[in-house]
């Protein structure tokens, strides 16, 4: 069931956003090589709990930390570790979640980690700009898929594979909230948008091909061939206009 927000509701998403929002400004510093993922995951929850908010990600079905580290082939939910430490050269995405006055928002980024080729940076740019592809259909009266079919064009255009078997979705008062929204799928398709639903939309995109696989500590999801990926995320609303990010600054 997909729940509408009431005007309070998106104003306690507006807060806990902006404080999602800060966390990536507050991270952006320490993104360098020497830097362990377990740092980054501290300078986080902290932040966090500075800002008299909950992180989304920690404990959730087990997950063990506050953000999602996923560096090069891993795709998503990579999981911070002392032993993991950033490389000139590396890309990583880092996934947040935040919980304010019972309000959950949701984002994601993918940083350079000091000089890295051009095919990379390419790679982190066709995947922002992908999400900001889609939502030139994310209005109210549009259909769900649109903006689905709108990231897979413009990836796909640009010769790289969209990952299938993980999506977006909204988010609210819980982190996952209904609808699922895939990054594949057909113009005019899926639910019509209406003001006040608010949705996670997430591209996740790989250099090779889309296949995934999931390593042995039963969350981190990494490209089957080893090609890097990259990930963006923003919560946004639906409004009589266009869309607002809320995960924005």
């Amino acid at each position: 069931m997909i729940y509408i927000k009431s005007a309070g509701e998106v104003a306690k998403m507006r807060r806990s956003g902006r404080i999602t929002a800060n966390i990536f400004e507050v991270l952006k510093p320490h993104i360098k090589p020497g830097v362990s993922t377990a740092e980054l995951d501290k300078i986080a929850k902290e932040y966090i709990l500075r800002s008299e908010a909950k992180p989304s990600f920690l404990n959730y079905n087990g997950f063990p930390a506050s953000i999602c580290s996923s560096i090069n082939d891993v795709v998503i939910h990579g999981i911070p570790s002392h032993s993991k430490i950033l490389k000139d050269g590396d890309i990583i995405s880092i996934d947040v979640g935040v919980i304010k006055d019972g309000y959950h928002s949701d984002a994601a980024r993918t940083y350079a980690v000091g000089n890295i080729s051009d095919e990379a940076a390419r790679l982190i740019d066709v995947t922002e700009k992908s999400f900001f592809e889609g939502i030139r259909y994310a209005k109210q009266g549009e259909r769900l898929f649109s903006i689905s079919a709108a990231i897979q064009d413009y990836v796909e255009s640009a010769g790289y594979s969209i990952v299938k078997n993980y999506c977006g979705h909204g988010v609210g008062r819980n982190l996952h909230e209904d609808p699922e929204i895939p990054n594949y799928g057909k113009f005019g398709h899926g639910n019509r948008l209406m003001r006040n639903m608010t949705l996670a939309i997430e591209p996740m995109v790989n250099m090779g091909g889309a296949a995934t696989r999931v390593l042995s500590d039963g969350w981190t999801v990494v490209t089957q061939d080893k090609s890097y990926a990259a990930h963006y995320e923003n919560t946004i609303v639906i409004t009589d206009g266009e869309p607002i990010i809320l995960t924005a600054l």
